[in-house]
């Protein structure tokens, strides 16, 4: 079993517990998902690009937080639509790998279409 598949098992049995999964419709976990990435959003609000990249231990910790929530939502989510997350992530690599061939894309962070 995959370390994705202990999470979302987990997860599940969390929900479960709480009686929580008839609140967790897909539009309702797209909002919390939304709102989530928000809350990792404020942590680098207003930073430098230098300080984005030197976090202090407090506020690593604060993001990582924020980034287990966000990854928590998707899972639900991926679970909720009958999705395995591995599975899209490896088509939509390959789908991009189209998309943005080395030859033109390399160094560059134009979209596609100016490619």
């Amino acid at each position: 079993m995959s370390d994705m598949n202990q999470v979302r098992l987990r997860l599940q049995q969390f929900v479960q517990l709480r009686d929580w999964a008839r609140f967790h419709s897909p539009k309702n976990l797209v909002m919390a998902l939304a709102g989530e990435t928000g809350e990792l959003i404020e942590h680098f609000q207003w930073l430098t690009e230098e300080q984005s990249c030197h976090l202090p231990v407090d506020k690593l910790q604060a993001v990582a937080d924020e980034i287990a929530d966000v990854q928590l939502y998707l899972i639900m989510l991926a679970d909720k639509l009958g999705l395995d997350i591995f599975v899209e992530c490896e088509r939509k690599m390959r789908k991009n790998a189209e998309k943005y061939p080395v030859e033109q894309a390399k160094g560059r962070a134009d979209k596609y279409t100016g490619l």
